[in-house]
């Protein structure tokens, strides 16, 4: 397609609005055909899918790095590793063609729908691991996606999709299963929103995106931000939590949502806490260079993290806020007294950027924690470092989160299929409290609809019970599910 001529706001949304329509014309006759697949058709294609994917994993990575400049191409590289390969591992033996289960005592049968054409939007820190793991899950469950890239990324994501699109077409995929936009803006992201031929919306990216992404009338699975407390206890072992921290907060640049935003200990810990900190290359910034980098790392309007600073490594974030850190740092860290927009740093920041409170005993130490949960992350993820099972447990029950992840680097913990067996997703869902759907990470499986085929199967206690009797008003509830459960 050729690029849109931009000579006015009207114009545009028309053409666009002409050129969704093509798109989703397309999807929908793919719809049809993926419709006939059986369950062996359709794991070869996904099968295929992945290899590629997989097999262009390190090419894909660099390409990443070099549009987007944002992270470190080898850490993307395993990106591309765990949105292929491990996400085929956890869907390639999942039934989703035809009958599901049967339950002769119900007499219930489940049978797997696709939902119909999806319209996945591309967040710019992940740019081509989500194309592919997107992909991987629509096309198992035999759904046509359309692709819409970050404009930083167009190029990485495009081919992304080109690689995958021609590996599906290899295995006699139908044509159009997947689909990409010509363009990257947000009047195209509109319009193919609002079309009311797509069946769902998968969103990873920013607030402003999934709450339009939520209002389009369209169903939508989203995401929500990320800012998350990572409570090291007393009873942790220290070198071990820092450096699994740092491993986690340094993965791609701190690019991954859920990575650690705040490090949270009692004050009788915080002096060996902060001693191993500064021993493993971070640097706590005095007051002045706090106000420094918080003036770079966030918007003081919106209160948001400055673009600018995400994905950027220590050096880069120092020269823009015209402090020195020591040659060496890799993690930068701001001692902070509370929470909220009057401390800038106790939000999201995707960058090696770390907030961190020291407070006077656990109970005020947990309630930091439920603050940070709150004020910018809620319903995302948690983590704990901890060998004290009653304080494991307490953490546990007091975080709202989807994932509370313990004795593990949060970036790749939340992920999952690394340091724990939750399913390998790059759609991380955060409930109600992130306004979304639900905590689950997002496969394979939340991309279908499931029928339920019910056979007669008499309630026997309904059947012995007097329905004459709910007509006097005397009857109480005990009476009631006394004589409903008589006998049986």
């Amino acid at each position: 397609m050729n690029k849109i001529d931009e000579s006015s706001a009207e114009s545009i949304l028309t053409r666009e609005q002409l050129l969704a329509k093509k798109i989703i014309a397309k999807s929908t006759v793919a719809a049809g055909l993926f419709n006939q697949y059986t369950q062996e058709q359709t794991d070869c294609i996904v099968e295929n899918v992945a290899r590629i994917g997989f097999n262009n994993r390190v090419r894909l990575a660099k390409m990443a790095r070099e549009e987007t400049g944002l992270g470190v191409w080898e850490h993307k590289v395993l990106k591309n590793v765990l949105a292929t390969q491990l996400v085929f591992e956890n869907i390639k033996n999942e039934k989703t063609v035809g009958v599901l289960s049967h339950d002769e005592q119900t007499g219930i049968t489940e049978i797997a729908q696709p939902l119909g054409p999806i319209f996945a939007i591309i967040p710019v820190t992940n740019p081509t691991s989500t194309v592919m793991f997107k992909i991987l899950i629509a096309l198992k469950s035999r759904n046509p996606i359309i692709i819409s890239p970050p404009r930083k990324a167009m190029k990485c994501s495009v081919e992304a999709a080109r690689l995958c699109y021609q590996a599906a077409l290899e295995a006699d995929a139908p044509e159009d299963c997947i689909q990409w936009l010509p363009e990257s803006s947000r009047e195209w992201t509109h319009a193919m929103m609002n079309q009311s031929g797509i069946a769902l919306i998968l969103a990873t990216g920013g607030t402003s995106l999934v709450k339009a992404a939520y209002s389009s009338g369209t169903p939508a699975i989203g995401v929500g931000p990320g800012n998350v407390p990572v409570f090291i206890d007393k009873s942790a072992d220290l070198p071990f939590a820092v450096n699994s921290v740092i491993s986690s907060k340094t993965f791609d640049n701190g690019t991954v949502c859920a990575s650690e935003q705040a490090v949270i200990v009692e004050q009788s810990f915080a002096p060996m806490a902060r001693d191993e900190l500064s021993k493993q290359k971070c640097y706590f910034l005095n007051a002045d260079e706090i106000k420094k980098v918080q003036a770079v790392a966030v918007d003081p309007d919106s209160g948001g993290m400055n673009p600018a600073i995400v994905g950027q490594p220590v050096e880069v974030i120092a020269k823009m806020a015209g402090i020195n850190p020591p040659k060496g740092t890799i993690i930068l860290l701001a001692e902070l007294e509370g929470v909220g927009r009057n401390y800038p740093l106790s939000g999201e920041v995707l960058a090696p950027i770390l907030a961190f409170y020291s407070r006077p005993n656990l109970d005020e130490a947990l309630k930091t924690c439920i603050d940070l949960n709150y004020f910018a992350g809620v319903g995302h993820t948690a983590s704990i470092y901890a060998n004290d099972p009653a304080v494991i447990d307490t953490f546990g029950n007091l975080m709202n989160a989807g994932r509370v992840l313990i004795n593990t680097p949060s970036s790749q913990g939340a992920v999952g299929g690394v340091f724990n067996t939750l399913l390998t997703s790059f759609t991380l869902g955060c409930g109600a409290g992130g306004k979304n759907i639900t905590t689950e990470n997002i496969s394979a499986r939340h991309l279908l609809n499931i029928k339920r085929v019910c056979r007669r199967r008499e309630n026997e206690r309904w059947n012995r019970f007097d329905p004459a009797k709910y007509l006097d008003e005397k009857m109480e509830w005990n009476a009631a599910i006394s004589e409903y459960n008589k006998n049986y």
